[in-house]
Formats: structure tokens, sequence, C-alpha cells
């Protein structure tokens, strides 16, 4: 059986910056919330016109994500056999796409002619779906590479939540946090003990599903995202991940602490609500968590895309070398939890 590897990675965010401050300061509300503090967000990047003079969106952002993996890649795109688009804001020229789907479009504008082609939406955990798919594809022998990516132009929310909010703990609130970015990433069948994805499992917890809703407005025309926070940043939801996990691993004879991860990385989406959830796994675990990468202070939350906007600008920093491990944890509408272990190899940004 082929062992899946990430063979490389690459990932876009437009130049176009808001701070907190600045967005806060568009509201009319009286002594808003603290953004900043309770999110740890302190700015975030929006789709605008890029370099070429062309606005961009959603397909603009994930064609370029892609290509940035292409360039980073052995592989051409004529080499590809699969590409798995997972962008839950599907903006193409002020349209959003249903059919053709956009893996296709994206395959188009690559050139990867020979790629079957596809998408997936599973809200923030899209892009760790589609590497969830690409990897039982590899290693069920049907495919032997392919790539997998994801465009948000998701910041339309935050306008609509800057129009329409008219209280402190608006249901909207979650949607000042949000930023614009793409994400791509290629694997293979080479993997090996040092250079392999480990493992990735998801579940979906229906019994919250009505926690985290986006969906047309109900007061304007615009696009909207509804959370209930309060129950959304609970602890028995949190105990999704580590229950899981901590039964994966027991089936497989090892626990948590001697799988040695060197690195962690959340779903980048509140940083205090990071910090509880290390809490509660630290205890769930009985060890201490691994080093935490993230990009939320600069980036905000990049809905599917922020584990793979993560780790690819902790590479560009140099944090990561070959032989790391490093641990996926995402946090997803649904709610979808779950983990993904992957060694690096030698990944070239």
């Amino acid at each position: 059986m082929a062992r899946t590897r990430i063979e490389a990675v690459g990932s876009y965010l437009p130049t176009e910056e808001i701070s907190t401050a600045d967005l806060l300061a568009q509201l009319s509300i009286d002594s808003p919330v603290d953004l900043e503090k309770v999110s740890g967000v302190r700015a975030r990047r929006r789709c605008g016109v890029d370099a070429r003079g062309k606005r961009e969106d959603s397909f603009t952002v994930a064609l370029a994500a892609a290509s940035t993996a292409l360039e980073n890649s052995g592989y051409e795109a004529a080499d590809l056999d699969v590409i798995i688009s997972c962008s839950i804001t599907r903006i193409r020229d002020e349209q959003f796409c249903v059919e053709p789907s956009f893996a296709l479009m994206l395959r188009n504008e690559l050139g990867a002619s020979g790629a079957i082609h596809f998408d997936v939406s599973n809200a923030c955990a899209g892009m760790m779906t589609g590497v969830l798919v690409l990897d039982r594809m590899i290693r069920a022998g049907i495919v032997r590479r392919g790539l997998v990516v994801s465009g948000e132009y998701i910041t339309p929310i935050s306008d609509t939540a800057v129009r329409e909010m008219s209280e402190k703990y608006d249901p909207q609130f979650a949607s000042l946090t949000v930023g614009d970015g793409a994400a791509a990433v290629i694997l293979d069948g080479e993997g090996t003990d040092t250079d392999c994805v480990d493992y990735i499992e998801l579940n979906t917890s229906a019994a919250f599903a009505q926690l985290c809703l986006g969906m047309p407005s109900d007061r304007s025309s615009g696009i909207a995202l509804y959370t209930d926070n309060r129950k959304m940043h609970n602890e028995s939801r949190y105990l999704l991940w580590t229950t899981r996990q901590r039964d994966f691993l027991a089936e497989r004879g090892t626990d948590f602490t001697a799988e040695n991860y060197d690195f962690l990385i959340h779903h980048q989406f509140s940083g205090p609500a990071v910090e509880l959830i290390n809490k509660i796994a630290e205890r769930e675990f009985d060890t201490t968590m691994p080093t935490g990468l993230s990009v939320l202070e600069r980036y905000g939350n990049t809905a599917s895309t922020s584990h793979f906007v993560v780790l690819h600008d902790a590479l560009k920093q140099q944090r990561l070398t070959s032989g790391a491990k490093v641990l996926m944890v995402p946090a997803a509408s649904g709610v979808v939890a779950g983990f993904l272990s992957v060694t690096l190899g030698e990944l070239r940004v």
C-alpha cells in the first residue's frame, strides 16, 4: 500500500489589510467588545486588486495558491491525477459558482488536463477533508498524486456584520474575525517513515450543527454568519477531539505522549479559545501540549485554509525542518472535529 506524504505547500494572502481597530470603528455600537483582546486578531487581509489590476476573489486567490504549490513541487500541473477544491466561498467574477465545479475551472487554468476533479464542502474543515479524501485515494491505489486547494473570499460576512450588528453580543460577532486567503497542498504516494501523513481522521457531531450557520442575511442582501459563541466555546465540544484521538491512539497501542509531536496547529479562530482547548487537552491527555504555530494575529480566521496557511508561513520562517512531526486539529461548523498527524520531509518554499 502506498504511503501518502505532503510533497509541496503553497499559500496566498491578499496585500490589502484592515486592522481590528479600523473595523470596529465602522460599527454603530457604543463601546463595542474589545475584539482584539477576546479573539487575538489584530489584522486580517482582504481581497482587493492584484498586481495585474484584476479584482481578487475566491477563484483568483485559490489559483495563486495552487500555482505557488506547483512552483514548490517537483511535479508539473500535467502530472496531477486529481484536483480537489474545498472553498466555502466559491466566488468568481462576483458570482457564486456551483456548476461547473471550482476544481474543473482550476484544472483548466493550471493546465492539468488529465486530472479528475471535484469539489468538497465541509465548512472550515474543508481542506482537512480534501486531504483525507486524497490520502484514502492514494492509499487505495486510485491515484498517484493530487492537489488539494481552497481559496476564501469570506470578508463579505464582515461587511454584513458591520452594517447589521446592533448590540455587543450579536450572533454576527464572530464574522468580524475572518480574513481572506488561500492555501494548496500537493500529496503523493512516495511517503516513508520520516516523510508521510501518519494518519488523519475526522468526525462530525450534528448535535452542535445549529451553533454556527452561514447563509443569506435575514435583514439585507448580504451573506451572513450567525454563531452562538458561548455554546460553541464549550468544553463538551472540545472533548470531541480529545476523546476521539485518545481512543484512536489506544487502538494503535500508543498514546498522545508517545507520539512525540513537535508542533500543534489549531484552527485559527480565537486565541483565548485555543488556550482553553490546550488546557482541556493537557488534562485529558495528561501531558503538556506541543509548541503552537499560529498566524491568527496577522491574518485572522481564513476559514478552510487556516491550517495550511499556518504550515506554509512556518516553513517560510524556517520554523519547520525536515523530520518535524506536526499535529493539526480542526474546529469547524457541523460540528467537525478530528486530527491530522504529518511528518514533514524536505519541503521547498
